[in-house]
């Protein structure tokens, strides 16, 4: 293992080791205080090994600035990756395990769990044969997303740092809050920040470089019903439980997320609640072309108008909020953060491929916001759960790609 792919490791073991879960159900800002506690050991790092103006704001964002080392003429570069692990399983106590070297076939994660990362289970792992690779040991998620985006920016600052004579410009790094929930980078002062357009590491396999993203919104369906003695029921009642089951099984069953892929869009129910008197379902639109978006959305409301038609009783309102939009027209209006990129992945003949994310990254949110931020490969597969990995030498490659960004933006 070389000096980066140790430092990497290093600082990848030390972080994952903090718990720092978000919480999708709090209404607090961070979600959870563990993120604010991390926060202030990463800025004493960021202070550790020089770089200036390190601050925590009242959010938790840690933020600092990288030097330029020369007078020639350099856009102001940013680089994000954010703090918080998905609560979708356990991140409390994980143990990453490193298999060095390796030698090709499965990995056994869990002998007692039976969890092998094998072609089945990991789809890209027979392309790092000779890699580093690293998992959690069956009991947790491992938390390299993304926390191995946090590692890479670091490793690569204190490279740049202790060669000044590198020369590129400044370079402004931020340690985001609560990318998970979807709620933190709302908070984020784009314009303190000040930087031209930046990068998130926060992509998962070598190559994978997200230049676009769903237009998103969520939506709340509200019914109000008639409640009655179910004996005498007949022509009055009007059963919020039961028009809520009817309204998510007429949807069409090829605009789902289970059913679509690439560049379709669905809705997604999500959560419905209540009783005989009110009831509540709770969802998303994702579509990654806005005409197509927004006929997702009128779908939806014809759906709710014909549930009106079928149950006058009732009472039936939707309300949608808008999450975010798609990234890409902007990129290709201001298309120097998506030149230099795809600059440095060719001189580090990395084989790569523009895609449209199947989410939203901080990044698209920033982008709406005028901070140009397209999202590049950090290593890692199969995050969210116990047969997440990640390569070591995925991750030297994205900061390889990253110090040639940051040296090739000097004019």
């Amino acid at each position: 293992m070389n000096d980066f792919q140790q430092k990497i490791y290093q600082r990848l073991v030390r972080y994952v080791a903090v718990d720092t879960t978000s919480d999708p159900a709090s209404t607090v800002t961070p979600t959870t205080d563990a993120q604010i506690s991390f926060a202030h050991q990463l800025a004493a790092e960021m202070k550790k090994i020089g770089l200036a103006d390190v601050e925590v704001d009242e959010y938790g964002f840690v933020t600092g600035l990288l030097a330029a080392t020369t007078d020639k003429s350099a856009p102001t570069i940013g680089l994000f990756a954010h703090m918080d692990t998905v609560s979708d399983y356990n991140g409390h106590d994980i143990r990453p395990v490193l298999h060095e070297n390796y030698k090709g076939g499965p990995i056994v994660i869990s002998e007692q769990k039976n969890m092998v990362l094998n072609e089945q289970t990991a789809a890209r792992l027979m392309k790092c044969v000779g890699d580093n690779i690293v998992t959690a040991d069956g009991n947790t998620l491992l938390g390299s997303d993304d926390k191995l985006g946090i590692a890479i920016i670091m490793t690569l600052a204190e490279h740049l740092l202790s060669h000044p004579e590198i020369a590129h410009g400044p370079v402004k790094i931020a340690f985001t809050i609560d990318e998970e929930t979807g709620t933190g980078i709302g908070y984020f002062d784009v314009k303190k920040f000040a930087a031209d357009f930046a990068y998130t590491v926060d992509g998962a396999n070598l190559g994978d470089i997200d230049c676009g993203n769903f237009n998103a919104d969520s939506f709340v369906i509200h019914i109000t019903g008639k409640s009655c003695h179910p004996g005498s029921a007949k022509g009055f009642m009007a059963n919020p439980v039961r028009i809520a089951a009817d309204i998510v099984t007429s949807w069409p069953d090829d605009k789902l997320p289970e059913t679509t892929e690439g560049e379709e869009g669905f809705i997604l129910f999500k959560d419905v609640t209540g009783g005989l008197e009110k009831a509540e379902v709770q969802g998303l639109v994702r579509e990654h072309d806005l005409t197509k978006f927004a006929k997702f959305k009128q779908l939806l409301i014809n759906l709710i108008e014909q549930k009106r038609a079928k149950y006058p009783a009732a009472k039936i309102e939707i309300e949608f909020k808008e999450q975010y939009r798609n990234m890409r027209d902007i990129l290709r209006a201001r298309p120097q953060a998506m030149e230099l990129l795809e600059k440095a992945l060719q001189e580090n003949k990395i084989e790569y491929r523009l895609t449209q994310a199947r989410g939203g990254t901080d990044g698209a949110q920033m982008t709406f916001k005028g901070l140009p931020t397209p999202n590049i490969f950090a290593g890692y597969e199969n995050p969210h759960g116990p047969y997440e990995w990640c390569s070591l030498n995925w991750a030297e490659k994205a900061l390889h790609v990253l110090q040639s960004i940051v040296q090739n933006a000097v004019k």
